[in-house]
């Protein structure tokens, strides 16, 4: 079919070049062509209202938000063409969409001379007047014109160029005519169309003719699978001058044609006029499609198609293209059936739409075989321009090949729509009102009822269903239809919200289908029945006084989206959510249990004896934003657009929460009234239902429970009494006696309009009965138990029941999750539930509170208030706690307490609970006040108060006790002890150990050292040096308080093993006493002992010197000092060494002394003065491996204060002690720490004064000895050592005296004995054998046992092999080796072998 396209611009407007002159006359357009996909799977479509194939359905699609058509049949668009696919199985495609596109470049001027071929003949006119003549057999329509000419070779649609050759005569002798061949009735007579108007000229009057065709420009096509091609022809400019100098427009006639190999004219073909004016080049396109244009007729089934000249036969295969009329949109590939003649056949299908009533002449296209390759050609029929005034030049510029989309889309729902681009500035917004994808639907039940989707009105009149509705789609289930489970064969289109998440759930749409995760068996498709049921249900909405399905779903799903959202998204337009229970998928949904008094009853009931004994636990809203306002927003079908719904709370609500408003987007909504109810269900249920409760339950119940069932709860602690409990005896079905009659005393108190509900024997509550009378226990009601299908029964004992009376009622909940948990328990979680919410919601009811509790009442003050205060920790922290408690008030929930210290501001805290710790309490008194709060946190009148009286911290710890010992070595005891009762010890404080020479009652803590460093306050053992005398201890407290009185124990050490004592030293006994190096000390004869010194000189003392009690101590007592002792021990070699200290202290108060007392003695309360315990006394040994008169020469160098010593291979290391002699420089001689060993040549010290000298400078230096470590009885190993003691006082009023200072310095006894036979040789080396002893003996030196002899190891041999007169001597014995000769009775040394045994002291290296 040839299809004019014409220019590549939307809306281009014409070009104007003078306001005086003749404006452009030429308008481009463009046809454009857009699928649109309208959904997956086959939908129901776009009603088509008459039904007649008049495109009525075109006012359900929109362009740019206005109809193609309104709703009276009138047009808003032309040129507009659509075409639907519904998603079928069996569709077929669209025509006209093009798919793969080649242009070729053409490029050429068109020109009509010279027209050749010329062949010449009769013509007869048909009249002017008369609408049909019959010239030569041939009927002629008015103004057309039969054409004789013998073999004339020329087909229908070819362009001939006619021109009169009669001379004389009434025929007409002008206008010459260009024209498409109308027919050719036969090869010498074809029909054309004339300009002539009103001819007089005869009927059957024969005039002479002469006919012309024009060559024109040629393409050939060869691909056979282009099925499309479209023609571009370009006129630079069209305009005419005139000899006036106006200018005009022009016009040129083009004609286009397809040749098939076979010569056959393809028909129709173009002729076209342009007729303008333009002054830039115009474009001009044209689509021809290898199709024939005929016209199909329906009479009750048959299919009749009218072909002028179609030449088919039977079984030829053919595409049909329905274009008008009630198939209008169908296309189908058939074959022929049966031809009637040359110019109508009928085809072989069966379509629907068919099978009654008569279609008349509508349009249809028929695309049967081409015979390939064909010509493609263009002519210009108009005469070429020879006047330079005639501007009418016309191009050819290029023709597309255009194979076009065939494919079908099967199982996709969509829309070609083609329209005249000169409509619109862009790509118009489409809208299509679609009934959308057609899903299951309940099928007839066991009494022949069967749902219907209900379309239109009409329908719903047919039905009986009262009222104008407002939105279809809805399933209309007849009264008494009960389902079964099963769908009817063929599914439909509905709105309903519940079999669309089905049929999601269940196809390839979502989440089923072959490869899908769902089955239909995975679903409980009876809950889905409910769903549906409730949801199609009218309504009549008074907002818009109009009857409407309760819940609708009108959505496009066309955006990926993740499951949980999409199922989630669709249960929410039926207030409906999705679980798993009992091993299928279900839909839980917020509707009443009671739907014909629109209010919800309890499916089942719990109290406190079928929960855990934790009972139930709430959870509110706490401080989440309350909305009284909301905008729902929603589509608008009428004016597609987004609109919004705006609903508020009443006024007395809006004034007591304030205006808050919340926007809300309603999911598949396009109804005002169902925007309204989601707004005021969304407002309803925020506002009232918001708190939670959860409790665990046992299996009776939870196996029946499922998510969604509406449960009633009596929970005495909540209502403040109880009204609920275990049925003892079910006595009739009107009669339970119950397990107990009161708590309080008024729990079957029996009040007007009480119900009674209980569980009946298949688990079910029962409706609420009216209490008839209360009989102590039993309970009479007025008439049967019986649940909610009908069924009565007679309670079951032990089973549940509660009461709801008018002054408390129950707590309604709708469940929301159940969790099953070990032991057959299940833990339920629900929602508040107001059971006449959907009163408020769709009938615009002010909802009514509901009393459910009795805890409103003001509650008393709470009694018994006691407090206790003690030592706790906080965050790894002791401190000073005060409890109070209270006994709590029935009800109460939270209680004020005040409390204050002294005469400080009263503080206030809101406590949960009847108790209050107060943390970091100090000494003092403190009052305590107490009030209680009910429900609606109002304070009792009353008040409860308490004055305490709390000491904090301020106390001793206690003290230390079961102080014991164990033995644990010769140098060393284990002491245990119980641990400290005091936290403010055990975290924070410490433990102190110290050791007196003294026993009995002259071993004090004050006169005691410390033995060992502080222990941690939480110790309970010390390993101490095992020495004679008392031990002692006590705890200390994080604040520094030490326990009273300390615990001890007494050491007597057993008489030491016969070791060789090499040295007694005592610093206290030389004359003058402790001549070593002092710090810090000095020697006081008075007290006949070393201590601390003062801290100021003699010249800074401003009191008058006759005052002072003791000049001494006129200052205060520095904080620490040192003594060295005057000399060190040097072994002369290196060996073990036994060390006994003699160290006696005490601590004292110098100014607190008997001379210093003025007071007569007998107002003395004590003579011992105060005691002084915060000074201490450590004695300390270090050790080297060299001779203590070692001196190495070596260089340094100064910079600030570090000094680094050069020497090669010094063998030294960081922390050894050494003296140092600057023999040059200025640097201080002294002893040093080695702070850093850079290397094996240098080490460093640091100097107490800043220098620089240059490296190189001379010094010397001694050995190094290890740092000074606490000296305990024991063994140690070295060469040299040295001694030193340190003082300290944490009181600058308390010294300490070292009254004895010294030790003991011994080598243990040693035997070394060799039980291997050594042979002495003598005979052969004829001299002595000499043996070295495994470890050298200490013998002794000139300063320890006077000479290196002093203490030689005794020898002894045992000979073997010896006979009488054999002997031995020993000589030359050293603390390393002996020698021995063996002889004979002749005094001849004699080979022998012997073993040998040395007794002496001191191991050596």
């Amino acid at each position: 079919m040839p299809r004019l396209v014409d220019d590549q611009l939307f809306g281009k407007e014409p070009n104007i070049v003078d306001p005086d002159l003749i404006e452009d006359g030429l308008r481009s357009k463009q046809f454009a062509t857009i699928l649109d996909l309208l959904g997956y799977g086959e939908i129901h479509g776009i009603d088509d209202p008459k039904g007649d194939g008049t495109n009525t359905f075109q006012k359900n699609i929109f362009l740019d938000g206005t109809p193609i058509k309104n709703a009276d049949g009138t047009e808003n668009f032309t040129d507009v063409e659509v075409h639907l696919r519904n998603g079928t199985s069996t569709q077929n495609a669209v025509p006209d969409i093009n798919g793969v596109e080649s242009t070729i470049p053409v490029g050429v001027a068109l020109t009509n001379s010279p027209f050749t071929t010329t062949k010449t003949g009769t013509y007869k006119l048909a009249s002017g007047e008369n609408e049909t003549t019959v010239a030569d057999g041939v009927t002629l329509g008015r103004n057309q014109m039969l054409v004789n000419i013998t073999n004339h070779g020329y087909s229908v649609g070819e362009v001939v160029h006619w021109e009169n050759t009669t001379a004389t005569g009434t025929v007409q002798t002008e206008n010459p005519q260009t024209q498409n061949i109308l027919s050719v009735p036969d090869s010498n007579k074809f029909v054309i169309n004339t300009t002539f108007q009103n001819q007089s000229f005869g009927f059957n009057e024969t005039a002479e003719c002469a006919v012309k065709t024009s060559v024109g420009l040629s393409r050939t096509i060869t691909n056979t699978n282009v099925n499309k091609v479209r023609v571009t022809l370009q006129f630079p400019s069209l305009q005419k001058f005139g000899d006036d100098g106006d200018i005009s427009g022009a016009r040129v006639q083009t004609s286009i044609r397809i040749t098939e190999n076979n010569g056959n004219i393809r028909n129709p073909v173009i002729l076209d006029l342009t007729d303008g004016r333009t002054t830039s080049p115009y474009l001009k396109d044209y689509e021809i499609e290898f199709f024939k244009e005929a016209k199909y007729f329906i009479n009750f089934g048959a299919i009749t198609i009218q072909l002028e000249n179609h030449g088919f036969s039977v079984g030829d295969s053919l595409e049909v293209d329905f274009r008008e009329g009630r198939l209008n949109g169908t296309a189908v590939t058939t074959t022929i059936s049966s031809v009637t003649d040359a110019n109508n056949f009928i085809i072989a299908v069966s379509l629907a739409n068919t099978e009654f009533g008569n279609i008349n002449g509508q349009i249809v296209h028929i695309t049967d075989q081409l015979q390939y390759p064909i010509v493609l050609s263009v002519f210009r029929n108009t005469a070429d321009s020879t006047d330079a005034k005639l501007q009418n030049t016309t191009n050819w510029l290029t023709y597309t090949e255009i194979q076009t989309d065939t494919s079908t889309y099967r199982g996709f729902a969509y829309a070609a729509i083609r329209f005249n681009a000169q409509e619109f500035q862009s790509y118009p917004k489409r809208m299509y009102r679609v009934k959308g994808t057609k899903v299951k639907i309940p099928g007839t039940d066991s009494n022949g009822l069967t749902p219907i989707v209900v379309h239109d009105q009409a329908q719903a009149d047919s039905l009986g269903l009262a009222g104008d509705i407002n939105g279809f789609g809805f399933i209309h289930y007849p009264s008494g239809y009960q389902f079964n489970g099963t769908f009817k064969a063929n599914k439909e289109w509905t709105s309903d919200p519940a079999w669309i998440l089905y049929d999601i759930l269940t196809t390839d749409k979502g989440f089923g289908g072959t490869e899908g995760f769902i089955t239909e068996d995975q679903l409980d498709v009876f809950s889905f029945y409910s769903a549906s049921a409730y949801s199609s249900t009218l309504i009549f909405d008074k907002l818009t006084q109009t009857t409407e399905p309760r819940f609708s779903c009108n959505v496009v799903l066309n955006r990926k989206n993740d499951a949980y959202t999409l199922i989630n998204d669709l249960c929410s337009i039926m207030n409906a959510m999705p679980f798993y229970g009992v091993g299928t998928l279900q839909i839980a949904q917020d509707r009443p249990t009671n739907l014909a008094t629109n209010e919800s009853e309890p499916q089942y009931i719990f109290n406190l004896s079928n929960v855990t004994e934790e009972g139930f636990t709430y959870q509110g809203a706490g401080n989440r934003t309350k909305f009284t306002a909301v905008e729902v927003s929603y589509f608008d079908n009428e004016t597609q657009q987004i609109d919004f719904e705006r609903v508020n709370m009443d006024s007395d609500t809006t004034d007591r929460l304030g205006f808050v408003r919340k926007t809300l987007k309603s999911f598949a909504c396009t109804s005002r009234g169902q925007a309204n109810r989601l707004g005021r269900w969304f407002l309803y249920s925020q506002l009232y239902e918001a708190e939670v409760v959860s409790f665990t339950t046992t299996l009776e119940a939870g196996v029946i429970v499922r998510p969604s069932t509406i449960i009633g709860i009596q929970d005495p602690v909540k209502a403040g009494v109880r009204k609920g409990g275990r049925i003892k005896t079910g006595v009739s079905t009107t009669q339970i006696v119950v397990d107990r009659m009161s708590i309080e005393g008024n729990d079957l108190s029996h009040e007007s309009g009480s119900t009674l509900t209980v569980i009946l024997p298949n688990g079910k509550a029962s409706k609420p009965r009216t209490i008839q009378t209360i009989d102590g226990t039993t309970i009479t009601v007025s008439s049967a138990f019986e649940d909610e299908d009908g069924n009565t029964a007679t309670p079951q004992a032990n089973s549940v029941y509660v009461i709801d009376s008018p002054s408390v009622k129950l707590q309604i909940f709708r469940v929301i999750s159940i969790e099953e948990k070990n032991d057959c328990q299940y833990t339920i979680t629900a929602l508040f539930h107001q059971p006449d919410k959907y009163n408020f919601v769709e009938n615009l009811e002010v909802p009514q509170a509901r009393n459910i509790t009795t805890i409103l009442k003001e509650k008393p003050a709470p009694s018994n208030l006691t407090a206790s205060e003690q030592i706790v920790l906080l965050n790894n922290r002791a401190v000073s706690k005060i409890f109070v408690s209270w006994q709590p008030i029935q009800g109460v929930k939270q209680y004020l307490l005040g409390y204050r210290r002294g005469n400080e501001n009263l503080k206030t805290v809101r406590l949960s609970r009847p108790t209050f710790e107060l943390f970091e309490s100090e000494l003092g008194t403190y009052d305590f006040l107490v009030k209680s709060y009910n429900a609606l946190n109002k304070l009792s009148r009353n008040i409860s108060s308490l004055r305490f009286s709390a000491i904090g911290k301020t106390a001793v710890p206690a003290d230390p006790s079961g102080l014991t010992v164990e033995p644990v070595s010769e140098q060393f005891i284990r002491l245990r002890f119980d641990p400290s009762t005091d936290v403010d010890v055990i975290h924070g404080g410490s433990v102190v150990v110290r050791h007196s020479v003294n026993t009995g009652n002259f071993a004090t803590f004050s006169n005691a050292i410390d033995i060992v460093p502080k222990l941690s306050g939480n110790s309970t053992e010390a390993l101490v040096p095992a020495l004679t005398g008392t031990y002692l201890i006590k705890f200390i407290d994080d604040g520094g308080r030490k326990s009273t009185n300390a615990a001890k124990v007494i050491v007597t050490q057993p008489d030491p093993q016969p070791n060789q004592v090499i040295l007694t030293e005592r610093e206290d006994t030389d004359s003058p006493p402790f001549q070593g190096n002092k710090v810090n000390t000095f020697y006081d004869a008075t007290f006949d002992g070393l201590l601390l010194d003062g801290t100021l000189l003699i010249d800074s003392i401003t009191q008058n010197i006759d005052d002072l009690s003791n000049i001494d101590f006129a200052s205060p007592i520095t904080s620490s000092g040192s003594y060295e002792f005057a000399n060190e021990i040097d072994m002369g070699g290196i060996f073990n060494l036994m060390l006994q200290r003699r160290f006696v202290t005490s601590g004292l108060l110098p100014n607190d002394l008997l001379d210093s007392r003025t007071a007569n003695i007998d107002t003395w309360t004590e003579f011992d003065g105060a005691l002084a315990e915060d000074v201490n006394a450590k004695l300390l040994v270090a050790t080297t491996e060299l001779a203590t008169t070692t001196s190495t020469a070596a260089t340094y160098g100064q910079s600030e204060t570090t000094i680094t010593i050069a020497k090669t291979s010094h063998g030294y290391a960081v922390g050894d002690q050494v003296v140092i002699d600057f023999t040059a420089g200025s640097a201080t001689d002294g002893n040093y720490v080695i702070q850093t060993v850079p290397n094996a040549n240098s080490f460093t010290v640091t100097s107490t004064a800043s220098a620089t000298i240059s490296a190189g400078t001379s010094c010397t230096y001694g050995p190094n000895f290890s740092q000074f470590n606490t000296f305990a009885n024991g063994e140690y190993r070295g060469r040299g050592f040295k001694f030193k003691v340190e003082l300290t006082s944490n009181d600058p009023a308390q010294n300490i005296n070292v009254t004895e200072l010294g030790y003991e310095a011994s080598v243990k006894r040693r035997t070394e004995t060799v039980n291997t036979a050594i042979a002495s040789q003598c005979a052969t080396n004829n001299a002595a054998k000499t043996v070295t002893f495994g470890s050298p003996f200490f013998v002794g030196t000139g300063s320890l046992g006077g000479s290196t002899t002093a203490f030689l190891p005794t020898i002894g041999i045992t000979l073997e092999g010896a006979v009488s007169g054999d002997y031995f001597k020993i000589t030359s014995i050293s603390g390393t080796q002996f020698d021995i000769e063996t002889r004979d009775s002749s005094n001849n040394f004699k080979d022998l072998s012997f073993k040998y045994t040395a007794i002496g002291f001191g191991k050596g290296s």
